[in-house]
């Protein structure tokens, strides 16, 4: 990215804004050549400065031009014009513009030095007494640290933004931490990953002590586990990559281990007779997650005596007839107040939980809906006809002065509800789930809905699976198909496919088909085909909206990135009345598919008069239009719009192909799937269960039978190392 920033030096002229809690500026500067303004993460910078920045230009529809600052390195002004506006502006308190023009008539370019070294001299200036020189040149030299301190920092290559976080949580010693270990910049408050804080030890004069690094490496490698799903590690698994990482051997990686135990940084616990290590929040994180469960269990809401006739009076209504096993699940979500109801598709889950809504209402039990993503959350309103939000948005997240997400709704100010009901529980990571927890009033019951046989959540966690392995509540698991679910291939396969079994393939006159080919190009031309082509005039589908191709890996001919490349150039080609932009390797144009690939709690969206905040991982919209004049692009999520700077570009992906592991918690009219080339990691049973239970109305593997038959034997699903189930069973919650 730095190859391709505009550098610029000048003099700070103006602050015309500033938020104190993030640092974010705007500033009118100077150079030699013209006169502008400056907008970024630009903390402690004052008029009368000289900056050199690093950054972009763009225009903003009311503001005009402007540079857009990245990167800021600072001097302090040096020419006698400047020490006056520097100290004019009121960067010293106590020294006013009429003062600040006495000690620069009276010392001129040597006016900082005389305040810093020489106090004295001040009372050599009419008005200004010895006492009161002695007070400025304090205040100065406190507010000069603070400034030397951020332009220390800016030298080692942290932009200003991770400048400001390092001085908040180290002050005014934050240079000499930080030379003397680089590696506290890994930690949580500021994020700089390991790499770049070993690139900082390298520039150091002096070599930090190597005992830093090892630390700093472990608990890098801890984090790396995380990021794949994992809450803790084995000990003895911790050794053999953190010595790789290191370039040393394990002794010297199994003492630091200890010392990091010592010191809280790593939390250490007893697994079934193996020594486990967490990061301090994720262990937190489960503890908290099994000490609710457990007061929940312990203070269960009054049960209803009635609630076997009020489900006959429901039958009767509805003209239903429950079976044994949704019969037992609602009886338990009324009575017991914690439920976990499982079940593939076709097995009545929605009936099930409309049956529970409706014994809920003649409780006059207040109910709050809620699932891990929008779309997930919009299928489950319109499966009960009721209002359902995203758990994020139910528990009203907010923003700490860090820009990192917390929620307003905790065990202080719960939530406003005597039953929550979450579906798609498996795409739930253990934070989230802590979180949710935290917030349920005392007596609130909760009803969690779920298919164990799907992939697990893509944060850190197993909580379905630990939950239900931990027998510490009711768990029902629908397992009857109904018959009119039976007529369909998609239902009857997807549960050949979890039982082992291969699935019908040769079926001409159903929902479910099988196109053999026999290369990775030929699967490849036959998805585009179908996506662009045939599907769309068969069945009338819009390769946009009701067409998913879903890949079990990103790479390979096809994968998911390659066959977003081919989709592109035949859904959305180029276009001289379409604006487009640039991303790295990708081309972003207007009407293409997207798909947002990380939480991001600060984007704005409008949805007719109504405005918020957030777009989640998973979230799939249109680009509906590319501003180059505004830097900015606004895409139309299902209902509403949300607005990305350029800047947050990598933040989106073209969605015309995902991965299956992308796909959790959405629904698609049509799905496609290649199976060709799958990698021996990704080649299992519940990622291929959880493709086909994608499709609503039609489901396409495109490919060769073998690759089929090798995912359906293979039933190894996914290691994930976790406590919640000991802390449920075994520890002390």
């Amino acid at each position: 990215m730095d190859e391709q920033l505009v550098e610029i030096s000048g003099v700070v002229d103006e602050i015309t804004y500033r938020n104190e809690e993030n640092g974010f500026t705007v500033i009118d500067f100077y150079t030699d050549e013209e006169y502008f303004t400056v907008v970024g993460v630009l903390p402690e910078v004052t008029e009368g400065e000289s900056l050199r920045l690093r950054g972009e230009w763009s225009y903003h529809s009311t503001f005009g031009r402007q540079f857009k600052a990245k990167l800021c390195e600072r001097s302090m002004p040096s020419s006698s014009a400047d020490l006056l506006r520097y100290l004019s502006a009121g960067a010293v308190k106590g020294i006013g513009p009429a003062t600040a023009k006495k000690i620069i008539d009276r010392f001129g370019e040597s006016a900082f030095d005389v305040l810093e070294n020489e106090p004295e001299r001040l009372a050599e200036i009419k008005g200004i007494s010895l006492n009161k020189a002695k007070d400025i040149s304090k205040i100065f030299n406190e507010q000069f640290a603070v400034r030397q301190v951020m332009i220390s920092l800016e030298r080692f290559g942290m932009t200003p933004n991770e400048c400001l976080e390092a001085f908040r949580l180290y002050g005014a010693n934050a240079v000499d931490l930080i030379t003397v270990n680089p590696y506290i910049l890994c930690g949580e408050g500021i994020g700089i990953g390991f790499e770049r804080a070993d690139a900082i030890a390298c520039s150091l004069p002096q070599p930090p002590d190597s005992d830093f690094r090892i630390a700093a490496g472990i608990v890098h490698v801890v984090r790396h586990n995380l990021n794949n799903g994992h809450t803790c590690v084995p000990r003895a698994r911790l050794l053999a990559p953190s010595s790789g990482l290191l370039e040393t051997n394990e002794d010297t990686i199994d003492i630091a281990v200890d010392a990091l135990i010592e010191s809280g940084k790593l939390i250490s616990e007893t697994i079934n007779g193996k020594e486990f290590l967490f990061l301090p929040h994720i262990y937190a994180a489960e503890k908290l997650a099994a000490k609710r469960i457990t007061i929940m269990n312990q203070f269960p809401p009054a049960g209803r005596p009635t609630v076997d006739e009020d489900i006959q009076k429901i039958e009767k209504q509805e003209n239903i007839c429950y079976e044994e096993k949704q019969r037992q699940a609602i009886m338990t979500a009324v009575n017991k107040g914690m439920l976990i109801l499982t079940g593939g598709p076709g097995t009545g889950k929605t009936t099930t939980l409309n049956g529970i809504l409706k014994l809920f209402e003649l409780d006059g039990v207040d109910v709050a809906l809620a699932a891990p993503t929008g779309r997930a959350a919009k299928r489950m309103s319109e499966i009960t006809g009721k209002d359902a939000k995203t758990i994020h948005r139910l528990l009203e997240v907010e923003w700490d002065k860090h820009d990192r997400p917390v929620f307003s709704r905790n065990a202080r100010n719960p939530i406003s509800a005597g039953a929550v009901i979450v579906d798609e529980l498996s795409m739930v990571d253990v934070s989230l789930f802590a979180s949710l927890l935290d917030a349920l009033p005392l007596g609130c019951r909760l009803i969690m809905v779920g298919d164990s046989d799907q992939l697990p959540a893509v944060g850190a966690g197993n909580v379905l699976h630990d939950l239900i392995d931990s027998g510490v509540m009711p768990v029902v698991a629908l397992k009857e198909v109904f018959r009119q679910a039976m007529e369909s291939r998609i239902v009857t396969n997807a549960h050949k496919i979890v039982s082992g079994q291969m699935p019908e393939l040769h079926d001409k006159d159903n929902d479910f088909f099988f196109m053999k080919r026999s290369s990775p190009y030929e699967t490849a031309k036959t998805v585009a085909d179908l996506c662009v082509s045939r599907l769309p005039k068969a069945y009338g589908f819009s390769s946009l909206n009701d067409i998913q191709v879903l890949c079990p890996s990103r790479k390979g001919e096809t994968g998911s990135v390659n066959l977003n490349k081919i989709l592109q150039n035949l859904i959305n080609p180029a276009d001289k009345n379409k604006n487009e932009i640039t991303s790295g390797a990708r081309i972003f144009r207007e009407g293409d598919k997207v798909m947002q690939v990380k939480n991001n709690y600060n984007i704005i969206w409008t949805k007719d008069a109504e405005e918020g905040t957030g777009v989640f991982n998973g979230d799939i919209g249109i680009i509906k239009k590319i501003d180059k004049v505004n830097a900015c692009l606004a895409v139309w999520y299902d209902d509403k719009e949300a607005v990305y700077s350029l800047e947050s570009l990598n933040e989106l992906e073209h969605a015309y192909a995902m991965t299956v592991h992308k796909s959790q918690g959405n629904e698609f009219p049509a799905v496609i799937v290649p199976v060709m080339g799958v990698v021996p990691q990704l080649c299992y049973r519940n990622l291929l269960y959880t493709a086909v239970t994608r499709a609503k109305r039609l489901m396409i593997m495109v490919g060769i039978e073998a690759q089929i038959e090798e995912m359906v034997k293979n039933n190894t699903k996914t290691r994930r190392y976790s406590a919640l189930k000991h802390f449920l069973c075994d520890g002390e919650a």
